[in-house]
């Protein structure tokens, strides 16, 4: 029976409790200048008001402890405003939270500024390979067998890659196995010339096709999108590879001799019609019999025929 991407059992995933939103934030460059300006516009401020303290400027002490205590403040809050500059790279996000709760993401590269009293968490939002160990599983018909497969894979939603998962490559990881196995339990490693039943060996574009539907399918909980995946190591356990081995090779004998025997049998027939065509030599049945089973003999023999001559009549 022919299966499609879809035939499968999805598993239940739980609904997300968060999903992907920019973040507040605005470019880092202008506020940088502007924070460190502040910082040094409170420092210098303070610095009159400890010389106005000092006595070396006729400012009072009122306003000298004033000008000291605004500056200080002023150059604190330019300090405070350079924390919340943040580096993002090309083909990175910052999830961002505050105090504790999910408030965006930042996706543009560059120099951003958020929040200062948010905590930012780096995710890389870059094309991923995984690849699986050489796993051993009984295929469909019970046989053991070796699988190995790779997965190409991005994150796509930051938030459920961080908060719906513990870690999300692990979650990776382990859900590829997941579905690996349960891919070559679901079909034999081959088909044994069973018409219509799909097999690992010699329907690989299918069989992948459905190993990305299923790994899709697990991994969508850490918002992870697959890109594509692929079976990269198939062959029978080691125990049985002999056994199969020789069923293959009887099976490709057999097909072998069956091609040998319609040539044949269309070759003795295509003689026997020229002969009688063109009156050649007139023929009862029981010489066409002998004939046809000479013919066949040579035709479908495995070593060289050697024939022997009739130095006689064709009957004696």
């Amino acid at each position: 029976m022919n299966t499609t991407p879809e035939d499968f059992d999805r598993p239940l995933l739980p609904v997300p409790q968060v999903r992907e939103k920019p973040a507040f934030g605005a470019a880092g460059i202008p506020i940088a200048v502007g924070a460190v300006v502040i910082a040094l516009g409170g420092l210098a401020l303070a610095a009159t008001g400890i010389a106005g303290l000092a006595g070396e400027l006729d400012l009072g002490d009122g306003l000298a402890l004033a000008a000291l205590v605004f500056g200080v403040l002023v150059a604190i809050a330019g300090v405070i405003t350079t924390g919340g500059l943040t580096m993002v790279a090309p083909g990175e996000a910052r999830v961002v939270q505050f105090l504790g709760r999910y408030t965006g993401t930042v996706r543009l590269d560059g120099l951003r500024w958020v929040n200062p009293f948010t905590t930012r968490r780096k995710v890389s939002t870059r094309i991923r390979n995984h690849e699986t160990a050489v796993m051993k599983v009984n295929d469909a018909d019970g046989s053991p067998i070796e699988i190995a497969a790779v997965v190409v894979w991005q994150v796509r939603d930051t938030a459920r890659a961080v908060f719906e998962v513990d870690d999300f490559i692990a979650f990776v990881a382990i859900q590829t196995e997941t579905a690996v196995r349960h891919i070559a339990t679901t079909y034999p490693y081959d088909a044994h010339g069973t018409d219509g039943e799909l097999s690992l060996r010699d329907n690989a574009e299918q069989i992948t096709q459905q190993l990305s539907a299923e790994i899709a399918a697990r991994v969508e909980a850490a918002g992870v999108g697959v890109i594509e995946s692929r079976i990269t190591h198939l062959a029978y356990a080691p125990e049985i590879a002999g056994a199969m081995l020789r069923r293959q090779q009887a099976g490709a004998v057999v097909a072998a001799r069956q091609r040998i025997v319609e040539g044949a049998v269309g070759m003795v027939e295509l003689a026997l019609d020229r002969l009688a065509a063109r009156e050649v030599v007139d023929l009862d049945e029981e010489r066409k019999a002998a004939m046809v089973s000479n013919l066949l003999v040579v035709l479908c023999s495995d070593h060289e025929a050697h024939p022997v001559v009739n130095a006689g009549s064709l009957y004696h």
